[in-house]
């Protein structure tokens, strides 16, 4: 069973009495991630990081150091599901012992939606947390999960700061034109817009580009977040100026389990005749679409490129056309193309799939080393080529501890 033992609120108070290490959570649909922070430094690794995962049923805990090295792992096959509160009451009391010697200064927050409201990182307090709820329409199966560990680590250390960054604020450089939809005027303003998702990801690329490209970081790019989740931003001089999600994280491009940009005469004819309810469309269209829901297979494209089967084809092919679609709607927002960037989990491990975008890019100037792409990069396109392109590994809990350090001041 799940050991009970409250956490020591105390111990976690004085810590943030004195401390400078920050916390980052990512509390997702079924873990909480973690990367704890005790040096300064822009490229200094976590000194732990790691998740409790499985809360569904049979969570597990498993920590690394800096090294990658297993420092802890707990299992509690037993315990049955497990709330992203106790999750996050489990890693409290797992820091208070880690921490003997260095004392906790604040805690960073993913948040997948900030609304229009929440533009730039901002101090969590007991009115930021009521404002986030009532996004949670907007996001359904994201911004509850992002919340519950706030409202835990307020009661049981109501004096360690918390910081919520959020995955839409990047995208609120855009013009207002960009953000809208065509309907009527009275549901735009309940909220209904395009908002954009991935933002800490592409804020992290938009800083780190200029250290690669000095030139194409000034100019125009388009990053291509590409994960079980995926999607393009159109970035002029480190600006998002497009993107392909949408009011949700269900829109644009095809990703493992989301099949992207969907006629919505499909939802009707779901609804009229199939019958079709909205949890069953949302299950369909969040959790059964996709990679998975074309080749019948997998999600996982590292499993779709090792299979031989027609179906893995056909799925990986779908994928690698969508994006060329979605490229050149990300193209035109920008009047051209400088640079394309490749990260995430698929942009920056699939040799294969970059090797075709960049192949079907080539009438923008793209033109790939195949070598370079082979090794990854960091630059896999040819010297010569007219558009340069990069495989730069995303960190988007770099970024959100760089915020939470410099909303709070901290050295």
């Amino acid at each position: 069973m799940l050991p009970t033992a409250p956490v020591a609120a105390t111990k976690v108070d004085m810590m943030a009495e004195h401390a400078e290490a920050v916390l980052v959570l990512n509390a997702g649909s079924s873990s909480v991630k973690f990367s704890l922070y005790t040096d300064v430094r822009d490229d200094a690794r976590p000194r732990l990081r790691g998740q409790i995962e499985g809360l569904q049923g049979s969570p597990t805990f498993i920590a690394r150091n800096a090294e990658d090295l297993v420092v802890h792992e707990e299992k509690w096959s037993d315990a049955g599901a497990l709330s992203h509160g106790d999750a996050t009451a489990r890693l409290l009391e797992f820091l208070n012992r880690e921490l003997a010697t260095t004392p906790l200064g604040a805690v960073g927050h993913r948040v997948v939606h900030g609304g229009r409201e929440f533009t730039v990182p901002v101090k969590v307090d007991p009115g930021v947390m009521t404002a986030l709820e009532r996004l949670i329409p907007l996001a359904p199966l994201h911004q509850a999960h992002n919340i519950a560990p706030m409202r835990v680590i307020a009661a049981r250390a109501p004096a360690l700061p918390q910081v919520a960054c959020f995955d839409t604020a990047f995208h609120r450089t855009q013009p207002p034109v960009a953000q809208v939809f065509a309907l009527p005027r009275a549901i735009t303003e309940r909220g209904v817009l395009r908002y954009g998702f991935h933002g800490l990801s592409y804020e992290y690329i938009a800083w780190a580009l200029p250290d690669f490209d000095a030139a194409a970081a000034r100019g125009r790019v388009v990053v291509a977040h590409l994960g079980n989740g995926a999607s393009l931003c159109a970035m002029k001089e480190g600006a998002s100026v497009a993107t392909t999600m949408g009011f949700t994280p269900l829109d644009g491009l095809m990703m493992g389990t989301r099949g992207g940009s969907l006629d919505p005469g499909v939802i009707l004819y779901l609804i009229d005749e199939l019958g079709m309810d909205a949890r069953a469309i949302e299950t369909l269209l969040y959790k059964e679409s996709g990679l998975l829901g074309v080749s019948g297979i997998s999600s996982d494209m590292r499993t779709l490129l090792a299979s031989d089967l027609p179906q893995a084809r056909a799925a990986i092919d779908l994928f690698v056309y969508r994006f060329r679609r979605e490229l050149g709607s990300m193209v035109a927002a920008l009047d051209g193309l400088d640079a394309l960037v490749f990260t995430g989990g698929i942009g920056e491990h699939a040799v294969a799939i970059r090797e075709r975008i960049c192949r079907d890019a080539a009438w923008l100037g793209v033109e790939i080393d195949a070598k370079a792409n082979a090794t990854g990069g960091p630059r896999i396109s040819a010297e010569k080529a007219r558009v340069s392109a990069w495989v730069i590994p995303t960190d988007e809990e770099r970024m959100i501890a760089r915020h939470t350090r410099e909303l709070l001041g901290l050295n």
